[in-house]
């Protein structure tokens, strides 16, 4: 006997005594069919424990069952974490997922979106290479709807979820002010993506409000990677008038950062204090922990798959934009005078 899994809608027809246009009609519930065919039809499909081609039933129902979901960096735990979160929302429905790496690089990315158009995929879950550059026209073409998650598309116009950035980076900043330092560093993502961008304005206004004239060689954009947070902290730690606190842009160049110190055999925040944007479960097992802006990663997965449903069932409504709140968790790596009272940061403040 086959195997299950190779049994095909003609061992189903030949099984039962019907054609396979009968069984067709019995799987997709329509057209004529006698209740004795129905029977039989079903009786088969039980016997043989026959499930339908995924691919066969979006064919016929024109309408693909696949996601196409296109990220920056796969090794990034930010993105796998995203990843699952748009995964638990589209298998519910009975989707899956075609994973793309874009690697920040442009050519890449307009591969993979000219890809996801030409399998003519359900809906597209991007999160674009560059905010100016990027473009979803040839999914606009194909009438596949997109939403934007963690940055923007300026090029098109797209529903967007993504973190308050400002208000993360701000508040980071304002926490490191409120313990004496006035010599900040920030390594940041490039501003070419709104995370950069907006984490960069967040920390400016934060120096700014406190009357700090920011020292321009301390602060420094690029690749958002473990290597760029290590060599751009091994350049600030050479300098003599070297800072006293350093804001790291995301989850990798924090890394980078504590293990260009590490490497220097320097302690946080006995040395160097250290605030990072976006929480890992390592930094609650560091000694000190590291205080963070955490992201709702989960939750911004969740309602991007949510919006790219509601388009693919028809949604016309204008392109939103979704920005969520950021979460502050206060830990150890600061030092200086003490903490005040009160930190703003949108009135949803955790200390630990």
């Amino acid at each position: 006997m086959k195997d299950k899994a190779t049994f095909t809608i003609r061992d189903v027809a030949r099984r039962a005594g019907v054609s396979t246009t009968t069984v067709s009609r019995v799987l997709s519930n329509s057209g004529p069919v006698s209740a004795e065919a129905r029977r039989r039809v079903e009786q088969a499909i039980q016997a043989l424990s026959y499930r339908p081609s995924r691919m066969a039933r979006s064919f016929r129902a024109q309408r693909s069952q696949f996601i196409g979901l296109i990220i920056s960096d796969v090794e990034n735990p930010f993105y796998t974490s995203l990843v699952r979160a748009v995964e638990d929302v589209a298998y519910a429905h009975e989707y899956s997922l075609l994973l793309c790496n874009s690697d920040e690089d442009l050519d890449k990315e307009r591969t993979y979106i000219q890809f996801m158009a030409d399998e003519r995929v359900a809906g597209v879950i991007g999160s674009p290479a560059s905010e100016a550059e990027t473009s979803f026209a040839a999914l606009f073409d194909a009438r596949i709807p997109v939403v934007s998650v963690d940055r923007r598309s300026m090029r098109t116009p797209v529903d967007t979820v993504l973190l308050d950035n400002v208000a993360a980076a701000h508040s980071l900043t304002q926490h490191i002010i409120a313990h004496g330092h006035r010599r900040i560093a920030a390594i940041l993502p490039s501003s070419g993506i709104t995370s950069g961008r907006e984490r960069l304005c967040g920390f400016l206004q934060a120096m700014e409000e406190a009357g700090i004239e920011p020292d321009t060689n301390l602060v420094y954009e690029g690749k958002g990677s473990e290597e760029f947070g290590r060599q751009t902290t091994h350049m600030l730690l050479d300098r003599s008038d070297r800072p006293t606190a350093i804001f790291a842009g995301n989850n990798l160049i924090t890394l980078g950062v504590l293990r260009a110190i590490q490497e220097r055999r320097l302690r946080v925040p006995d040395d160097l204090a250290v605030v990072g944007l976006d929480e890992m479960p390592w930094m609650s097992l560091l000694a000190p922990g590291i205080t963070v802006a955490a992201q709702p990663i989960h939750e911004m997965g969740q309602l991007a798959m949510q919006i790219l449903l509601e388009r693919i069932a028809g949604d016309r409504r204008p392109p939103r934009e979704v920005k969520m709140a950021p979460r502050l968790i206060i830990r150890s790596s600061v030092a200086g005078r003490p903490l005040p009272e009160t930190v703003s940061f949108n009135g949803n403040n955790k200390r630990r």
